[in-house]
């Protein structure tokens, strides 16, 4: 298949490209570098750099499907600024699903959150559950999946919305360099290697077992084998969402003592207040992604942090373009916005 995934350069999207590269599809991506990297764009695949708002300019009849990854994705900045969140997210979007329909092309997987749940009384959240989001970021990404329940419904699209939590690891080279880095993994292992003197504990009074707010851990490779199983399963005029999980939830506590088990290293880390719109259990069920796509994760929290840290430590985990045969830019556009 010819497929556009949007925010290729980022951290899952250049994962989801060099699974997709591997099985032979033709890629194409779309990214700003507002948060991704150049270098992280293999060769192989057609880079524009360009706004999402700009797709348009890209699709043609030509392509068979998109993946959605770019986005705003900071719970934090949603809490305190919600209108980067409507603009980025949604407004973003409806200009992808404009260009799509406008283009025939027609399939898609969007990479949604399961925080579009918000706090659920269950242990383990299924697809069925209420969603009741507890800040911009989760409700930005509800929106986008009802606008493609109505766009299956209306157009024909072939979309699949997947929701998931936290995701971590590396896939050789690739792997997590945000700025700022927000994410509990890379900031422990920014520790271990001496980069930083503590990580933060955001929270230490949660109703949890150790007072500790408690997430589903994905592996960045298994999270992308799901992207590529949900291409191939989408059907025209229909819109599933598939929540993706472990069904076993990881405590902060527990994530810094499988860092320390990994590094051998001590790791301090500094208790602080809860950060704003922070639910305290998010963990999903992957029950109906197991019975409908053949998917389940395969990789445990020490093997998120392993691949992790090996990529950190290794000379080549940030190559120049040069050396990495780095995908060069056509139609170079404004940088600004969202990829």
């Amino acid at each position: 298949m010819k497929l556009l995934v949007t925010g290729g350069a980022g951290y899952i999207g250049s994962v989801v490209v060099q699974q997709l590269l591997a099985e032979g599809h033709t890629v194409e991506v779309l990214d700003n570098l507002s948060t991704g990297h150049a270098d992280s764009i293999l060769g192989g695949a057609i880079w524009h750099e360009a706004d999402l708002l700009q797709v348009g300019r890209i699709l043609d009849s030509s392509f068979d499907g998109v993946v959605h990854l770019a986005a705003r994705s900071l719970v934090g900045e949603s809490v305190s600024h919600p209108e980067r969140y409507w603009h980025g997210n949604i407004v973003a979007t409806l200009a992808l699903l404009d260009a799509m329909r406008e283009a025939g092309v027609p399939r898609l997987v969007f990479s949604s959150t399961a925080a579009v749940y918000g706090e659920p009384a269950g242990a383990s959240i299924a697809e069925t559950d209420q969603t009741m989001p507890t800040n911009p970021y989760g409700a930005s990404k509800l929106a986008i999946d009802h606008m493609l329940t109505a766009e299956a419904h209306a157009h024909g699209l072939a979309a699949i919305s997947l929701r998931y939590f936290n995701v971590a690891g590396a896939s050789g080279e690739l792997r997590e360099r945000h700025d700022p880095e927000t994410h509990l993994i890379p900031n422990l292992l920014k520790v271990a290697s001496g980069e930083k003197e503590s990580a933060s504990i955001f929270g230490t009074d949660y109703p949890t077992e150790d007072g500790t707010a408690v997430r589903d851990y994905i592996h960045v490779r298994d999270l992308a084998e799901a992207h590529l199983r949900a291409l191939k399963a989408a059907v025209p005029g229909t819109h599933e969402i598939y929540n993706l999980g472990t069904g076993t939830g990881t405590s902060v506590r527990q994530v810094i003592d499988a860092v320390r088990e990994v590094t051998g290293r001590e790791v301090p880390a500094v208790e602080e207040p809860r950060r704003a719109g922070d639910p305290a259990v998010l963990v999903a069920s992957g029950q109906r992604a197991l019975d409908d796509l053949g998917w389940q994760p395969t990789r445990d929290i020490r093997q998120m942090v392993s691949d992790a840290w090996t990529a950190l430590s290794s000379d080549t985990a940030t190559p120049d373009a040069a050396s990495s045969g780095t995908a060069t830019p056509t139609a170079p556009t404004s940088a600004g916005g969202l990829a």
